[in-house]
């Protein structure tokens, strides 16, 4: 069967690129550190020696909008075209074509459908910066095949907290389940408390602290009950109107399992917002 040799969940900023590669009289004063924990991080991938990624990620209405907008979408392509137009022009994302693992994705979506998770798909996804940011940060060479699950964290009526979970517990199930020899590793990305356009966006901190104080304690250690007991769509909102991309760390958590401590954390107070960098080793730490 196959191995899930690594599960990986952070927040996901789409100007790491430009702020890590642009001239140095130009890069921010926290740059240098920024680029020292992502390389860091990279490294947990690394040692897990991938096959595939499956990566959780969530459209930001570049292909999707409020008049269609699917709950749980699974890309079922041979190859991804990826970075859309306003993203190279803000944010100086470069374009990308990645390799997809068609198998890999049938048999996801078929056994998801099994489990009564009713997933869409797509033969002709896009892949904007919640795929292409993690794909910068811990995979650069961009070198292996993917699978991109796409959830709703935008368009209400959004999925609860829970059914994220449940999601992620169900995608753990399959991957275990996989009659094959691949390594696999997870790969999703989110947020902590996180303001876009509101009175909150320029803080000097994120939007809630607090929240993101608790976030990390809540997914480092597998507290899926005080999660589902203090996180709701409202306390959400409450945190920041983009506090929902928490939801897609969640899933991740899911995926990990059950209760399950992280074999590695870190974090980064950023103007604006807090980063996070965590990872599962399902099946124990590489040798």
């Amino acid at each position: 069967m196959a191995q899930l040799t690594a599960v990986l969940a952070s927040t996901h900023h789409p100007f790491y690129y430009k702020a890590t590669t642009s001239p140095l009289e130009e890069r921010p004063p926290f740059a240098a550190e920024w680029r020292r924990k992502v390389e860091a991080y990279r490294e947990t991938l690394t040692a897990a020696r991938p096959d595939v990624l499956v990566m959780v990620g969530a459209d930001h209405f570049h292909q999707f909008f409020l008049d269609n907008y699917p709950q749980f979408l699974i890309g079922r392509a041979e190859r991804y075209d990826a970075t859309f137009y306003n993203e190279e022009r803000e944010f100086g994302l470069p374009k990308y074509v990645l390799d997809g693992d068609v198998e890999l994705s049938r048999y996801l979506h078929e056994g998801l459908l099994d489990r009564d998770f009713d997933f869409s798909f797509s033969h002709e996804l896009k892949l904007d910066h919640s795929i292409i940011c993690p794909i910068i940060t811990v995979r650069p060479e961009a070198d292996l095949p993917v699978v991109p699950i796409y959830t709703n964290i935008f368009a209400p009526p959004l999925p609860s907290p829970k059914r994220f979970w449940q999601v992620g517990r169900a995608i753990r199930e399959v991957i275990d389940a996989y009659p094959s020899d691949l390594r696999v590793a997870a790969i999703g990305t989110g947020h902590l408390s996180l303001e876009l356009g509101g009175p909150r966006q320029f803080g000097e901190h994120g939007p809630d602290p607090e929240f993101d104080r608790n976030a990390i304690e809540w997914l480092a250690t597998g507290n899926i009950d005080a999660i589902l007991e203090n996180v709701t769509h409202e306390s959400m909102a409450g945190a920041g109107n983009a506090t929902h991309g928490f939801m897609d760390l969640l899933l991740m958590m899911g995926i990990a399992g059950d209760g399950v401590q992280a074999d590695y954390v870190d974090e980064l107070d950023l103007f604006h917002t807090r980063e996070m960098y965590m990872t599962w080793y399902p099946n124990g730490a590489p040798a």
